[in-house]
């Protein structure tokens, strides 16, 4: 039952980061590699042969070298932040 609940809660953690991304991948004030990462996040996320934690894991490390991007405006930085600590929590 606990274990259910748990991966209900991931679900509805990928599911949330999923829509931040979304919204990012279509800010045409974006940056379109940083909009393409976004993107390949998503993909990430949808991923479903994967474990919640695994699919996590790949959409972090996409998002965590984008981060490094110079030219990413600071309130998509905050939004993608966000998204790392929504995904971050995800355990197998």
């Amino acid at each position: 039952m606990v274990r259910k609940k748990k991966l209900q809660e991931y679900e509805e953690r990928i599911e949330e980061a999923m829509n931040v991304l979304g919204l990012v991948s279509e800010d045409t004030t974006t940056p379109r590699n940083i909009r393409r990462a976004a993107k390949q996040s998503i993909t990430a996320l949808q991923i479903s042969e994967n474990t919640p934690a695994v699919r996590a894991a790949n959409a972090i490390s996409i998002l965590d070298e984008i981060l490094q991007d110079p030219n990413m405006p600071p309130y998509t930085r905050v939004k993608l932040w966000n998204v790392m600590s929504l995904l971050e929590a995800i355990k197998d």
